[in-house]
């Protein structure tokens, strides 16, 4: 590809949306810039606390169940009070939370203000989500939030290196970076973001001219969503079960991981260089991938990213040297790359309107009960059998994955490419039934 043909692909990819969209999108690198306790909390505790890899498991496990808890809590308040309050309270008590788990001592005490960390933290989620979705045209979401994830991953490669160096020499110091770079997004979020909640019965997202920016959503004639609605929902609820057996590997990058590499002998640092390999590939390679799929049979995306996760992770049993380690994550990286953008515009394409936040609630608790199981069992499988066990687990979570996406998908992805979710022209949003399945050119939701 020629120079040029570079730079348009770069302008196209970025253009047309609006400025609102791009303070949130600050807002998110920022964010991720300051990620450090979910990413070293293990090595934390093992390594410089002395604990077991089974303590460190149920600490990080009750972090996952704060999430779980505050995932259904956080969609609810986002359709309620509205994406920016919801956003507001959650950053703004995680900045308070971070910095209180950097000064605990007692067992008991770590492993509460853990769980304060992870209900906190994953508050935010649903509102972001739902922001995005108001604020954007609905041809504008597959490249919107694929530059969202983008900027996850490029905190995230930036803030895993530089936390792993950190870490050597003070972990109170990452505790506090967090508390700090949370806190000047709250700051962000409530000088630059206006509300962008769609009112019932009238506009929603305004012009697209840079306030709330995007769509236009009238939500009289729907009825009202509520989460026994969304629980209901069998399809919905089929991708939520196989986005939990996805979770529960991609997390292992996280927790099983810096786990076995520590036990191996590696250093913070390692770990750090390693997995920093997820966030650059990430950067380097989401957009391009994503022009090259959007338009691609969703079906075979997923069971292909299934297999390539799972089998990804267990290639860790045979790694020895830090390159080694390295490439495995090079191939379930590059399912991650593919199964985002796939399986998240499922969610957005599913969720009603006014039930958006719900619907991304409950998305959002298919992660938080990964993050709660996953460190169970990482460090169950880790201290009784060794890792690779965990690893071959793995394989066959990414195959079970791999046959739920098949079956959910057999016979759906005809005619599956047509808008059906809120309209841009201000129409109804269709009931979660009516939605037909999505193709990945439809929204993507974020990570």
């Amino acid at each position: 590809m020629s120079a040029a043909s570079l730079r348009r692909a770069a302008r196209e990819s970025v253009s047309g949306l609006p400025r609102a969209f791009w303070w949130l999108w600050t807002s998110t690198l920022v964010n991720r810039l300051g990620a450090f306790v979910a990413t070293f909390m293990t090595l934390y505790l093992t390594l410089d606390r002395g604990y077991s890899a089974s303590f460190a498991g149920l600490v990080v496990a009750l972090h996952g169940l704060g999430g779980v808890i505050s995932s259904l809590v956080a969609g609810v308040m986002t359709d309620r009070l509205g994406r920016r309050p919801t956003l507001l309270a959650a950053q703004a008590s995680t900045a308070f939370s971070v910095a209180l788990l950097g000064f605990m001592e007692h067992p008991a005490a770590i492993a509460a203000v853990a769980l304060l960390v992870g209900m906190t933290s994953n508050a935010s989620r649903p509102a972001v989500a739902a922001m995005m979705a108001d604020i954007v045209r609905p041809e504008d979401r597959v490249r919107a939030f694929a530059l969202n994830y983008w900027a996850i991953n490029l905190g995230f490669a930036v803030s895993a290196t530089a936390a792993g160096l950190i870490a050597e020499y003070s972990y109170l110091a990452g505790f506090l970076g967090e508390a700090g770079l949370t806190l000047a997004c709250a700051v962000l979020v409530y000088v630059k973001l206006p509300e962008s909640r769609p009112e019932r019965g009238g506009a929603g997202a305004a012009d697209g001219s840079g306030g709330s920016g995007g769509s236009v959503d009238k939500g009289g004639a729907e009825p009202e969503i509520g989460l026994g609605s969304v629980l209901r929902d069998g399809r919905f609820m089929g991708v939520v079960g196989l986005s939990f057996l996805i979770s529960l590997i991609f997390t292992q990058g996280s927790v099983g991981l810096p786990v076995a590499m520590g036990s191996a002998g590696f250093s913070p640092g390692d770990y750090g260089l390693v997995i920093a390999v997820n966030g650059f590939l990430i950067v380097a390679l989401q957009i391009p991938v994503t022009r090259l799929i959007e338009h691609r049979d969703p079906q075979k995306l997923l069971v292909v990213s299934a297999l390539l996760a799972g089998y990804g992770f267990a290639l860790t049993a045979f790694a020895g040297p830090v390159w080694a380690y390295a490439l495995t994550v090079c191939v379930w990286t590059l399912a991650e790359i593919v199964n985002s953008p796939t399986q998240m515009g499922l969610v957005v394409r599913l969720s009603p309107v006014h039930g958006r936040g719900r619907y991304q609630g409950v998305y959002t608790m298919s992660w938080a009960v990964a993050a709660l199981v996953a460190p169970l069992m990482a460090g169950f499988m880790i201290d009784r059998w060794g890792a690779d066990w965990l690893w071959a687990t793995t394989g066959v979570l990414g195959t079970v994955a791999a046959v739920g996406y098949w079956l959910l998908m057999r016979g759906l992805s005809e005619g599956a490419a047509g808008e059906s979710a809120p309209a841009a022209a201000g129409g109804t949003a269709a009931t979660p039934q009516e939605t037909p399945l999505p193709t990945t050119s439809g929204p993507v939701g974020a990570s």
